[in-house]
């Protein structure tokens, strides 16, 4: 009862309040469309009847929950996982970006943040410029950089992936220089007192602090990866993923492709939080954590 009132009932009043919002939402944005169609069919017709024309337009403003869920059916599992129609297939060649660039985001990040936490001139002159080449909009970032390695004959993965890790490995550094640091002084004079090297100092002590921190870290990192790869598809008028699919449906007005892809991508980033979640637990208990 105890795990329903604190975990369950509060996740359901937000779906249902949502849904209701969102219901309300879809009456008010498609309902001139519906008014304007039935005044050229020379008909009068009033709200009630209007109602549920709201709910089943073909191109809707808002669409409505249960045309996204139809189309996510449509796109998943009518379909082929091979067809270029098949939400799966764009999952699939928007993931292998997110992922590529997940992992050099992740290796660049520890690096830079042992070379910070380390050095004084890292910490002084690099750590501002991190922080600072965030500030810049993706969206301005992206389509340079798809130019810049297209003109020297780099094109396909590797732009998406680099995209992912212009905007993954800042968690990253900022997450492992907390970590790394988190030792408190007197834990770090102990280890001075026991004649330890610098190396086991970082082993036995900085990194077993900083690992919560860099599994929290991952967990943005790889869902903005996936957004990195979303927006690298956009400025090429690439023919596969995500991105392409909202680009699609941006140019023919398919609202409802677009809302689908957008879900899809929704999903395939909670499932890979899940994973990163998955193995913080599972590192943790291996390090002696109680449950």
């Amino acid at each position: 009862m105890t795990l329903f009132r604190d975990r369950v009932l509060p996740v359901v009043t937000v779906v249902l309040a949502i849904l209701v919002i969102w219901h309300l939402a879809v009456v008010y944005l498609n309902m001139p469309f519906a008014r304007d169609q039935a005044a050229r069919a020379g008909q009068q017709a009033g709200f009630w009847q209007l109602l549920p024309q709201t709910f089943a337009q073909e191109r809707p403003v808002l669409p409505a929950p249960h045309q996204i869920v139809a189309e996510l059916w449509d796109t998943t599992v009518n379909k082929a996982i091979t067809s270029k129609r098949s939400l799966v297939y764009h999952s699939g060649v928007t993931l292998s970006a997110t992922l590529l660039g997940f992992a050099i985001g992740t290796v660049l990040g520890i690096l830079l943040a042992v070379a910070i936490v380390h050095n004084r001139a890292m910490d002084r002159s690099v750590m501002p410029w991190i922080i600072a080449s965030q500030t810049i909009p993706i969206l301005a970032v992206a389509p340079m950089i798809i130019v810049v390695l297209n003109s020297i004959g780099i094109s396909g993965l590797l732009p998406k992936a680099l995209i992912s890790t212009y905007l993954s490995f800042f968690p990253i550094v900022v997450g492992m220089v907390k970590g790394l640091r988190s030792p408190e002084t007197i834990q770090r004079d102990l280890m001075h007192t026991y004649n330890a090297s610098p190396s086991q100092i970082f082993w036995k002590l900085r990194w077993p602090s900083a690992l919560p921190y860099l599994f929290t870290s991952l967990k943005i990192a790889v869902a903005i990866s996936l957004v990195g790869a979303i927006v690298g598809e956009l400025p090429t008028g690439a023919v596969a993923g995500l991105g392409a699919r909202l680009l699609s449906g941006s140019y023919y007005g398919q609202t409802v492709q677009i809302w689908a892809a957008l879900f899809m991508a929704a999903a395939v980033a909670a499932i890979l939080v899940s994973i990163i979640g998955l193995a913080h637990t599972a590192v943790l208990k291996r390090m002696g954590e109680r449950p």
